[in-house]
């Protein structure tokens, strides 16, 4: 009689429970919003900024990590003060000029050539016409770093695929490419 008396009062416990519960609203949640996140709209107003805006402007003098600033302007001039006073700071090395010529090989053979004659793939297929063969141009480190810094007429910048120390060391490389095409 005990255990059918339990086995009762079990199952009116389990009944009153389980009518009390409401699948819509779930117990006490820690961290809420991870279960029921706040939906957002792009570009929607949003009160996280005190000020209103959207995003925050970066405190005036600093500068991104990994950024090296770069004090010539994207002017002719700025190009004449780069090409006349602009030195690497990197050592004329073996290892320097190979590392030149493995990213030269990647972002400006297509153009310029292989060899820095002008004749490059996309030359031959008259997608680009009239690049310049390095041994016409009267450059220098300086310059060519400016022209990967800033790009020159059709040519783009290349300051988004490759560091300061890379633009050097492809500035070397060019410098040696030239030098073998003048001989």
């Amino acid at each position: 009689m005990k255990k059918a008396t339990f086995y009762s009062l079990m199952v009116i416990f389990s009944f009153m429970t389980l009518s009390c519960f409401d699948s819509s609203k779930p117990n006490y949640q820690f961290f809420p919003n991870m279960y029921e996140s706040v939906g957002y709209s792009t570009y929607e107003q949003s009160d996280a900024f005190a000020n209103g805006i959207e995003a925050q402007i970066p405190v005036e003098g600093s500068i991104p990590r990994g950024w090296v600033p770069y004090e010539y302007e994207d002017t002719n001039e700025g190009y004449e003060l780069s090409k006349n006073n602009l030195i690497s700071p990197l050592e004329i090395s073996e290892k320097n000029i190979k590392k030149g010529k493995e990213l030269y090989n990647i972002y400006c053979a297509v153009c310029h050539g292989p060899k820095g004659d002008g004749q490059g793939i996309l030359m031959k297929r008259e997608k680009f016409l009239g690049i310049p063969s390095y041994a016409d141009r009267d450059i220098t480190e300086g310059s060519i770093y400016h022209v990967l810094m800033y790009g020159k007429n059709l040519m783009g910048s290349h300051a988004g695929q490759v560091n300061s120390n890379e633009r050097w060391q492809i500035s070397q490389y060019v410098i040696s490419l030239r030098e073998k095409l003048i001989k």
